[in-house]
């Protein structure tokens, strides 16, 4: 028997291997060189009509989209384009939805930083007349009066609004999972939610105004009118996100407390809304926000005030969106408008960055409030 000789085959190079690997697909630098190509076509397409940011972001993402499919139909076939050009098509629509975010940020910025001053945020409208504002324009000095009035009437109104919704709602929720399964007043509960879900905010103002107009008198206009007008926009919120946070809570550990004998008001007081707490309490935060630039219900209900006012229970009160709003429409100075324009955007400032606080805020709680899980 003879012994076989194996004769070695030799590798084939690594420049051979990398071209038969990457034939047929693009480089790396394709799409980059594919997308800044398209920069310069949309900036050059938006001055044909009047260059601006917005236009020159939407001919770019068209330009790079179109560009970008027929690059890899091209090198990678009509499958691989397919897949680019739908891929393509997400993030470019990702883009253009930015750019309305990007703009009104980029806006309110721009005229609302001028005003954030330290007069602006801790004096009210009281006294403030367009004869001030007249004076302050021809002086060249800054502009007196500020929307402290306004921040303390939109604290308290959302406050006492989130008081009386939370309660109501979390108890909604409550008996919609855990006690009126299948039952009528389950399902008639359900629908009023989406149907309350869906009402105008400035139905809620007029339902809110003339509750009180019957029992107090017409045209009674004070800040827990205001508050109850919000609540009813903020139950519907409420009930839902916390429904939805109770479902997801396992039936395990309800079975697991009633196994050891304890009652199904304390499994849900000690058990069930703990474990929910988190999602509950980012829910609440996130119908706050909602709620806390209504501006159509507090004209209705809490009407408009110059002073500070410190009791919802009593007198008009003025909130940052009435603010904003009378501010434009009414301007303390008719003849000089620059002024309660540049209080207006501030106040539209500070009301984003309450907004964004808030949401801050709710991430911030469902952190801090989920379930710890450990080995």
């Amino acid at each position: 028997m003879t012994n076989a000789t194996l004769t070695p085959v030799p590798a084939a190079p690594v420049a051979n291997r990398r071209n038969r690997l990457s034939k047929g697909r693009l480089p790396r630098w394709a799409i980059p060189v594919v997308g800044l190509s398209a920069l310069v076509l949309g900036a050059a397409g938006s001055t044909l009509g009047g260059f601006s940011i917005a236009s020159m972001l939407i001919y770019t993402a068209l330009l790079f989209v179109v560009g970008a499919t027929a690059v890899t139909v091209i090198v990678e076939g009509r499958r691989q384009g397919t897949n680019s050009f739908f891929t393509y098509l997400i993030h470019g629509c990702f883009i253009l939805a930015l750019i309305p975010l990007i703009s009104v940020l980029y806006t309110v910025l721009e005229r609302g930083l001028p005003g954030m001053t330290s007069n602006f945020l801790f004096t009210s409208m009281n006294g403030m007349t367009g004869a001030v504002d007249n004076q302050s324009v021809a002086d060249g000095t800054p502009v007196l009066g500020g929307a402290y009035h306004a921040v303390v009437g939109t604290l308290l109104i959302t406050a006492f609004s989130t008081i009386i919704s939370v309660p109501i709602g979390m108890l909604a929720a409550i008996y919609l999972v855990e006690y009126g399964q299948g039952k009528a007043l389950s399902r008639g509960i359900t629908f009023f939610v989406d149907v309350m879900t869906g009402i105008p905010s400035i139905v809620a103002g007029l339902f809110a105004g003339a509750l009180f107009g019957i029992l107090f008198g017409p045209s009674t206009r004070m800040g827990i009118v205001a508050a109850v007008a919000l609540s009813v926009l903020m139950i519907p919120t409420v009930v839902r996100s916390t429904e939805e946070m109770l479902k997801i809570v396992p039936n395990e550990l309800r079975e697991a407390s009633y196994a050891l004998g304890v009652r199904k008001w304390r499994t849900i007081a000690q058990v069930v809304i703990p474990t929910a707490i988190s999602g509950i309490a980012s829910g609440v935060t996130l119908a706050i926000a909602r709620v806390i630039g209504e501006t159509a219900p507090i004209l209705v209900t809490a009407g408009l005030a110059n002073n500070i006012n410190f009791n919802v229970f009593s007198n008009w009160m003025a909130t940052l969106p009435t603010f904003i709003y009378y501010q434009i429409l009414s301007p303390t100075s008719p003849t000089n408008i620059d002024p309660s324009a540049q209080r207006a955007w501030a106040a539209a400032l500070l009301l984003i960055i309450m907004v964004m606080v808030l949401n801050l805020g709710a991430r911030l709680i469902a952190r801090v409030f989920s379930p710890k899980t450990g080995r």
